[in-house]
């Protein structure tokens, strides 16, 4: 069964900072694209940011120049590191693995975490 396991959200004022983390099997996570994604209140779920299995990334344009996507291929890990926050980043974020190595927007996700909350207040 694959599991992605979310972990970081939180409560913090605007201007601050969170890292989150996706951790996963290594079966899961080798060789494929991991991405973020996240569903405000009210909201459709939307595309946060991706990177592939080589290490390239693409971003939201909302979100570009404030947060970073890395991965630990020794850990199986993704992360998101989120700066300069904003009350409208307040959302579920979710960790996703692609079906291939690389990511390109809309296309399908093949399995999810289940999200991890992150408040922005002003």
């Amino acid at each position: 069964q694959v599991q992605l396991v979310e972990s970081g959200g939180g409560l913090v004022q605007a201007g601050g900072s969170l890292r989150l983390s996706c951790a996963t099997s290594v079966r899961t996570f080798n060789g494929y694209a991991m991405g973020w994604f996240r569903q405000a209140p009210g909201k459709e779920r939307e595309f946060v940011a991706a990177i592939s299995w080589s290490g390239g990334t693409t971003y939201e344009d909302s979100v570009k120049g404030r947060f970073v996507i890395s991965r630990d291929n020794r850990k199986n890990t993704v992360y998101l590191q989120m700066d300069s926050l904003k009350p409208e980043d307040t959302a579920v974020y979710c960790c996703a693995r692609g079906s291939r190595g690389g990511y390109s927007r809309g296309e399908a996700v093949a399995y999810w975490g289940k999200g991890t909350l992150v408040t922005v207040s002003s």
